[in-house]
């Protein structure tokens, strides 16, 4: 019996599901989620050549890419970092159909980053409303698109300013005991969520450490491997995973909300988080920044990924459950990075961010396999 194809399963589940990702819970809003789910369908099309997977991208974000490259509902001057996601879109888009156009809006996003406020070693600020603050999530929203650009347009000067994120980000946000890294890190050491004397947040969410080896298997696989801090970024990504390898369930495979805190009360296993480290797993071990000795990690966490958060739909659609929605920090006086607050954030079934990562996973790793 043939193995079910989860990548191109949840591919249609999507396009049948969400024709417009924009619209569902989403009201048209300029949101980094559609990204997600784009760069799977990217990846996807480009394995099988279904044209229908590129045409998905193209449909979706041409409802924002307007015929003089600007974007629908995008504003520069917010300076969040988030903003970016969805342009790693645009390369394809233009390498493609040539139009003009989506070269233009990948330019718009990429000024951004000319006046993106940064910390004092050059870390960009996650948000200009969160000022001085280096978020896990931030890496994977900016790193990528700005390092696209710089290989496609800029004749790839200025690499560094790319590479430094990882390096200053690891620096400020691992704990030496664990491996791990905390959610996040505030230069100035004000925010109420912070240690006063690290400035680190107080815990290791899972989603945000996704975020992070997301961010660099997908650096690393477009950095020149001549680049002075290569070695540097694939240590970096060795390190974080073998941290998450340690607290993989021993039962499932998988991770939980709070990686380090398995046993706690009200933690649970969380399918965004776990299909991220899948990826980049799957990744790492294509491009060869992991040894072969990750194989059967990767297996067994693939396997659980299936197990342990899928469920089909008379349909026959894939669902995708325990996506925790949303979590940051600051902002309101509940986000205070502490345990009881990232277990009270709503759990809820094909969030745009877990089905994205996923459709990335199952991708990634089903075409390992073959």
């Amino acid at each position: 019996m043939k193995r079910p194809q989860w990548a191109e399963r949840t591919a249609e589940s999507i396009m049948e599901r969400t024709p417009k990702l924009y619209q569902k819970g989403y009201n048209g809003k300029w949101s980094y989620d559609y990204g997600v789910i784009l760069k799977g369908f990217e990846r996807l099309w480009r394995v099988t050549g279904e044209e229908r997977y590129f045409k998905y991208i193209r449909d979706n974000l041409d409802y924002f890419i307007q015929d003089d490259g600007s974007v629908l509902g995008y504003r520069q001057d917010e300076h969040n970092i988030d903003h970016l996601n969805n342009g790693k879109l645009l390369f394809i888009l233009y390498k493609e159909t040539g139009e003009e156009k989506y070269k233009r809006a990948a330019a718009l996003l990429r000024e951004q980053l000319k006046t993106h406020p940064r910390t004092s070693e050059g870390a960009f600020w996650h948000k200009q409303i969160y000022p001085y603050q280096i978020w896990l999530d931030g890496l994977y929203m900016g790193a990528p698109f700005y390092l696209e650009f710089l290989l496609t347009f800029e004749q790839g000067e200025d690499l560094n300013d790319v590479t430094k994120q990882f390096i200053l980000c690891e620096r400020h946000t691992r704990d030496e005991k664990t491996g791990l890294l905390y959610h996040a890190w505030d230069e100035q050491r004000v925010q109420p969520w912070c240690n006063p004397q690290t400035g680190q947040s107080p815990n290791f969410w899972g989603r945000s450490l996704g975020w992070f080896v997301m961010a660099l298997v997908d650096v690393l696989e477009m950095l020149p491997a001549d680049h002075g801090d290569y070695p540097e970024l694939t240590r970096i990504l060795n390190d974080t995973l073998k941290a998450l390898r340690s607290y993989q369930d021993a039962d499932s495979g998988v991770w939980h909300q709070v990686v380090d805190a398995g046993k706690r009360k009200g933690n649970y296993l969380e399918a965004s988080a776990s299909s991220m480290i899948v990826y980049a797993m799957a990744k790492g071990v294509r491009l060869g920044l992991l040894g072969s000795d990750w194989h059967k990690t990767l297996n067994r966490a693939y396997a659980g990924l299936i197990s342990e958060f899928v469920l089909e739909t008379k349909e026959g659609w894939v669902n995708l459950n325990k996506n925790c929605q949303v979590a940051g920090l600051g902002g309101e006086d509940r986000r205070d990075g502490t345990y009881a607050y990232y277990i009270s954030e709503p759990i809820i079934t094909n969030d745009q961010k877990g089905l994205g990562a996923f459709l990335q996973a199952c991708t990634e790793y089903e075409f390992l396999e073959r």
